[in-house]
């Protein structure tokens, strides 16, 4: 079956598009035919080695996947039943979703939500499924749209644009931050009400700022992450979900005793089943497809090494979705 293989290189790794042997599979009791999967920043990490994501070779790069079940013995999967892969190690410790076919525990599978087809479900991924668990995290804190406006960093990448359109449609005044101001239109589409030049959030972090949001969805992490806790309202929250602008957090205690402000963490990858299930009911029901369909571009398995770079690199808007089979 062909694949994109990560393998280790003298100089680190490389991955290339290639045949796998289906025999090569790792264990599991459901082994699902792959028709999509899509690109993650944390996909083109993996795909260059710029980070150690991968972390078993020959590694089957790929962290999301969608597609038919082929066989089972999993009591809850049979034959032909339509399911999303995301998560569990998958492209990075488990063989991923780059390849015309998947094995996995099916403990692992989200049935596809009703009226949502495989390409739509790959262009929400794992991105859209973090921004799900985001907006979800912030509802859980009791945070409401007449609390205040809602900021998303990174806003015109994967995660954000799906959290702009979900907070969006939720009710809140989403300020969407990007570096990239042409992109101003494309997030005023999916519903943002201001944008924010992202340079307003890169400088030297204050213990505390002029409170302007109430909310946010950070992607970014490092200076940006710092500045959007500074800047938030008392009782407000920001749920943190990436580190594209670093691992650091050059802050203080202040907003979080002075103005009671909360940092929610969200890792998508081991999100239970029921939070995994209300996410990607709550995908299906607020994301319109047209939105969706204008935040995707659509690429072949021969396409996705090419897009790693582009992806570290800040030059693709929205989402990726790859058709494999």
């Amino acid at each position: 079956m062909r694949a994109i293989v990560v393998e280790k290189a003298e100089t680190g790794t490389v991955a290339a598009l290639t045949d796998f042997p289906e025999s090569a599979l790792m264990e599991g009791d459901v082994t699902l035919r792959v028709s999509h999967s899509t690109v993650n920043y944390k996909d083109g990490l993996a795909l260059t080695g710029r980070m150690p994501v991968v972390r078993r070779f020959p590694m089957i790069a790929g962290i999301d996947a969608a597609g038919v079940v082929e066989t089972s013995t999993h009591p809850d999967w049979k034959p032909g039943d339509a399911a999303i892969l995301t998560g569990w190690g998958v492209g990075e410790t488990h063989l991923g979703g780059y390849a015309e076919k998947v094995r996995v525990p099916g403990d692992w599978l989200v049935p596809l939500p009703a009226g949502m087809d495989a390409a739509r479900a790959m262009a929400l991924g794992t991105a859209g499924l973090t921004a799900a668990l985001c907006v979800l995290a912030l509802e859980r804190h009791g945070l409401t749209p007449d609390a205040g406006p809602a900021l998303v960093t990174g806003a015109a990448g994967g995660v954000g644009s799906v959290a702009v359109a979900l907070l969006a449609k939720a009710g809140w005044r989403v300020i969407a931050a990007t570096g990239r101001p042409e992109e101003a239109a494309y997030l005023e589409g999916l519903g943002a009400a201001e944008i924010l030049p992202r340079a307003e959030l890169t400088g030297p972090p204050k213990p505390l700022a002029k409170a302007r949001w109430a909310a946010g969805v950070d992607t970014v992490g490092g200076a940006v992450l710092a500045n959007a806790l500074a800047m938030t309202r008392p009782d407000g929250a920001v749920a943190a979900c990436g580190n594209a602008g670093g691992m650091d957090l050059p802050t203080s205690v202040a907003p979080f005793i002075l103005r009671g402000v909360a940092l929610l963490g969200v890792n998508s990858v081991p999100a239970p089943l029921p939070l995994r299930r209300a996410a990607w009911a709550r995908l299906a029901r607020d994301v319109d497809p047209a939105a969706l369909d204008a935040m995707t571009t659509t690429i072949s398995l021969e396409d996705v090494i090419g897009t790693a770079e582009e992806i570290l690199a800040g030059r693709v808007r929205g989402r990726i979705v790859v058709e494999v089979a």
